[in-house]
């Protein structure tokens, strides 16, 4: 848990352009990212499409918080077979993740999400998060949707 103070509306607002500049930098040079979005006005929040090999299209959503930088993607909706094996597939690619977690969100779909204090953004870390997030998302989703739901992604 941070237990630094929030931060001011202007630590906000310098940290917001920063991601902008670098995610804008990013989108012009980065082959793998599609688009860039922007989340609804007076919103902190950053829609990322990406490319990948594994997972053709997805999402990664960038949210600025009080005391906190939140990434997460959707993976894959809950698995239609196999629950058993899915999830230890999961709970066994989530030992080997740094810096984010699988998680089971709404309607125990699974998302792949971190965060990070708000002092520690930086543009390393940044590039970190999303090069980390591309990874992940090529390395888990091919095998657990073999796994969750047969007669797909074979």
């Amino acid at each position: 848990m941070d237990l630094s103070p929030p931060a001011t509306p202007q630590e906000l607002d310098e940290l917001e352009a920063r991601i902008t500049a670098w995610l804008d930098a990013e989108l012009a040079t980065n082959p793998m990212i599609d688009a860039v979005e922007r989340g609804r006005p007076g919103e902190r929040r950053w829609y990322v499409r990406l490319r990948g090999e594994e997972k053709d299209v997805w999402t990664a959503w960038w949210t600025i918080n009080q005391r906190t930088f939140r990434y997460e993607t959707f993976l894959m909706p809950a698995p239609e077979a196999h629950e058993q094996a899915f999830y230890e597939h999961l709970l066994i690619r989530n030992r080997e993740l740094t810096g984010m977690n699988l998680e089971i969100g709404d309607e125990h779909a699974i998302f792949l999400a971190g965060s990070l204090p708000l002092h520690a953004v930086t543009d390393a870390d940044l590039d970190r998060v999303l090069g980390s997030m591309w990874a992940y998302v090529e390395r888990i989703f091919r095998p657990a949707l073999r796994i969750g739901f047969p007669g797909f992604g074979t």
